[in-house]
């Protein structure tokens, strides 16, 4: 695809990537699960490979939609921005490091703040980890309010195509990170989000739970607190297991839960706030188990 294209409809980006997600999913099946040289959690379940890829569908049209509609509203809501940033080979990777840095807050509250939980379950809700497992998204992000975190780049001065391009490229580097079959990357550690790394944020253990945040820069985790490192076997999941391989059932079985909780005849307003915008745990969610 022209670059030029791409870049005036980016939402087709993960698309234009998807032959090398698959590429690489077939070889991880290959030479490790089938090969048997990978714990039992890396396997490749029919049921929940399918429904992986419903998902990622249901995301993808998600995205498409929500994104012709987004850019267009930024530009009308902001015809005037800071400054008016031409594109050029620093200003995109500097870009790349501001919105890999609005994706650690977004990831983080997406931890923190149950409506925002209520969409990003859906990514920890697997008990396996494999390449198949980023595949696993929600549908919801554009109401659970994903867009508001770029916001700032567009007010910047970054024209909002190049940064919903910049979002997407974001999450299709991602990819790579969810698989067991690479065990560290040496010094790239230090400074990049990695399988170990990752593997981390999908742990329910104890001391995973809300940590390594990080789209493509681990950094972001040390500089604010949140990184831990991979130190014992991770257990993949979340507290309270959806138990169902319908991407329908996946998709909105927190909002099922929430809406019961806020919907309580009893509660005050307040109450019911705190439903929607507390931390998960609060109401005994799945919230602080595995990061995605």
């Amino acid at each position: 695809m022209d670059m030029d294209l791409l870049i005036a409809h980016p939402e087709w980006l993960l698309l234009v990537l998807a032959p090398i997600f698959f590429g690489c999913i077939l070889l991880e099946w290959w030479f490790g699960v089938r090969a048997q040289r990978l714990p039992s959690n890396a396997q490749y379940r029919p049921a929940e490979v399918l429904c992986n890829f419903v998902l990622a569908g249901m995301h993808q049209v998600a995205d498409i939609i929500a994104s012709l509609f987004i850019a267009k509203i930024y530009l009308h809501l902001f015809g005037w921005r800071l400054f008016d940033i031409e594109m050029t080979l620093i200003t995109f990777g500097l870009l790349l490091i501001a919105q890999d840095f609005c994706y650690y807050w977004f990831h983080r509250a997406s931890h923190r703040i149950r409506w925002m939980w209520a969409a990003h379950v859906v990514h920890h809700s697997s008990e396996n980890m494999n390449f198949s497992t980023a595949f696993r998204q929600s549908l919801m992000y554009p109401l659970a309010g994903m867009w508001l975190f770029w916001l700032p780049l567009v007010v910047i001065g970054f024209d909002p195509n190049w940064v919903v391009f910049a979002v997407l490229l974001n999450l299709g580097l991602q990819f790579f990170v969810h698989t067991q079959a690479i065990k560290s990357l040496g010094p790239l550690e230090w400074i990049f989000n990695t399988p170990s790394h990752h593997r981390v944020h999908h742990g329910r253990n104890p001391q995973y739970i809300d940590k390594n945040y990080a789209g493509v820069l681990i950094i972001w985790d040390k500089m604010f607190g949140t990184f831990e490192p991979e130190n014992e076997t991770v257990v993949y999941g979340i507290t309270k297991p959806v138990n169902s391989f319908n991407p329908l059932v996946v998709t909105f079985s927190e909002w099922r839960d929430m809406w019961c909780d806020v919907s309580k005849s009893q509660l005050s307003l307040w109450q019911r706030l705190r439903i929607l915008f507390a931390p998960p745990s609060t109401h005994q969610q799945s919230s602080t188990k595995t990061d995605a």
